[in-house]
């Protein structure tokens, strides 16, 4: 497939000049090299110390660290994804793996939420994004934080035990541990950066091609700009390592709709979704990824009104 994409470009390389030499085109590869570029290196380093963290610490470890009591569990849980770098690709079987330790699902779930959104990789990539707007890192942290407790709270309240069905063994059981980490490595490679890329596309699609009254209608309504912001998170499923340097592009919305994406990103997208159903089930993921939503959408619009 590769030789004959490479022969139809050979053959056809006139008329495929023209259309790259085309301002729209030009602009189009400009912003995508440019989010691809910016991305990479957060996303590879953030995917090295997920797999290590997955392979070499052991789930019980989390068990005997957490309080036994899972209403003041599942803070600590939540603070825990602060020091402990991961994407969302990662933080699902963690979680399936605590809960399997016996740690209480609403302080796995907080984690579960938190640390693909406010591991020190995820911030300083949001920092590098948006460094003439440092308070939007601190508005990340915080409104993460917040959902990731409050989901966890929600949990430990109405959550029942027969909508949850826990993964019944570890993703890396029968392994080595070298072949365990650089499977994990490879995995998430494959996955976030195809993800980056398709984000990356979208990005550039939305600043070169969609007409910009468009964009303008949308991010001219406060309300329609967040909804429509956090509904493109979700569909674009990217990786949390790299979605500020794609918030950061989309400079038509206000500071606080790039909020709602970031927030809304790494806790439910499609990938996601699809990846709770198949650790915890379909009851689960039906009730979780539904109120995970509102809930981010609600928290980062009232934060970002605050700080922003």
């Amino acid at each position: 497939m590769l030789t004959l994409v490479l022969l139809t470009a050979v053959m056809f390389q006139d008329p495929v000049r023209r259309a790259l030499a085309a301002p729209v085109m030009q602009s189009w590869m400009t912003v995508f090299v440019a989010v691809v570029l910016q991305a990479l290196p957060f996303l590879v380093l953030g995917v090295l110390l997920s797999a290590a963290i997955a392979v070499f610490v052991p789930p019980s470890f989390f068990a005997r660290a957490l309080p036994k009591r899972p209403a003041l569990a599942v803070p600590v849980a939540g603070a825990a994804g602060a020091v402990l770098p991961g994407c969302e690709c990662a933080s699902v079987p963690v979680a399936g793996a605590l809960v399997r330790r016996g740690v209480a699902p609403a302080a796995a779930l907080a984690f579960l939420l938190s640390a693909p959104a406010i591991n020190p990789i995820v911030l300083t990539a949001t920092a590098v994004a948006f460094p003439g707007n440092p308070e939007m890192v601190l508005a990340r942290f915080v409104a993460s934080l917040l959902v990731a407790c409050a989901m966890g709270w929600l949990w430990q309240r109405l959550g029942r035990a027969d909508w949850l069905r826990p993964p019944a063994r570890s993703s890396y059981e029968g392994q080595g541990r070298g072949v365990a980490f650089w499977g994990s490595v490879r995995h998430d490679v494959m996955h976030a950066g195809g993800f980056l890329v398709v984000g990356a596309m979208a990005a550039a699609t939305l600043k070169s091609v969609v007409p910009g009254e468009w964009l303008r209608a949308a991010a001219g309504n406060p309300v329609l700009s967040v909804l429509a912001l956090a509904v493109l998170a979700v569909l674009l499923s990217i990786c949390s390592e790299a979605d500020a340097f794609v918030a950061a592009s989309l400079t038509q919305f206000s500071l606080t709709a790039r909020l709602t994406f970031l927030v809304v990103g790494p806790m439910i997208d499609l990938k996601l979704f699809a990846m709770q159903a198949g650790t915890f089930g379909r009851a689960f993921a039906l009730r979780f990824a539904p109120a995970t939503f509102a809930l981010a959408v609600l928290v980062s619009a009232v934060t970002g009104a605050v700080l922003l």
